[in-house]
C-alpha cells in the first residue's frame, strides 16, 4: 500500500538492524574470547551467567583463581577502543555479579579477579586484535 511504512521481520528495521549487528558482534567476540582464553590456560566453567545483579560473559578458572571475564568487541574505534567502553557503572555491576556468583556456589577457589578481553574486528569480521587485561576491574 503506497505511503505505508515498511514492515520488517522481528529484530530488523531502523534500530533493529543495528541491534542485530551488535548482538552478532558480541556473540562472535565471546566465541573468539573463549578460544583465546582456552589457548592461554583458562578452563572455561560457564558463559553468559545472569543473575539479579546483571550478567557476565565468561567465568573461568586459571590455576587457583576464579576469573570473571568481560568481553568487549568492536568493529571500529570511532567511539574509542573496546576496553574504553567499560564505564564505572559497568565495573560496579561486574563486581556485584562476581560477588553474587561466589555467594551461590560452593567449592570455588578463594581468590578471584575480573579480567577484560578486548577484541577489535576488521572490516571482514576477523579479529585484528585480541588483548587480555588481567585484573582490569579491581576492588571498589
Amino acid at each position: 500500500m503506497p505511503g505505508s511504512p515498511p514492515v520488517f521481520p522481528a529484530g530488523q528495521g531502523d534500530n533493529g538492524i543495528d541491534a542485530m549487528k551488535r548482538r552478532d558482534t558480541g556473540i562472535l567476540g565471546e566465541r573468539l574470547a573463549c578460544d583465546f582464553l582456552g589457548k592461554n590456560g583458562y578452563n572455561i566453567l560457564e558463559t553468559n551467567y545472569r543473575c539479579s545483579e546483571g550478567e557476565i560473559d565468561i567465568i573461568a578458572e586459571q590455576e587457583e583463581t576464579l576469573v570473571f571475564v568481560e568481553v568487549r568487541t568492536k568493529r571500529s574505534e570511532q567511539f574509542g577502543s573496546p576496553e574504553e567502553s567499560i564505564t564505572p557503572a559497568k565495573m560496579e555491576r561486574l563486581r556485584a555479579v562476581a560477588a553474587h556468583y561466589g555467594q551461590n556456589r560452593e567449592g570455588l577457589p578463594a581468590s578471584w579477579r575480573i579480567d577484560v578481553v578486548a577484541i577489535q574486528l576488521d572490516r571482514n569480521g576477523r579479529a585484528s586484535r585480541i588483548e587480555l587485561i588481567e585484573n582490569a576491574v579491581g576492588d571498589a
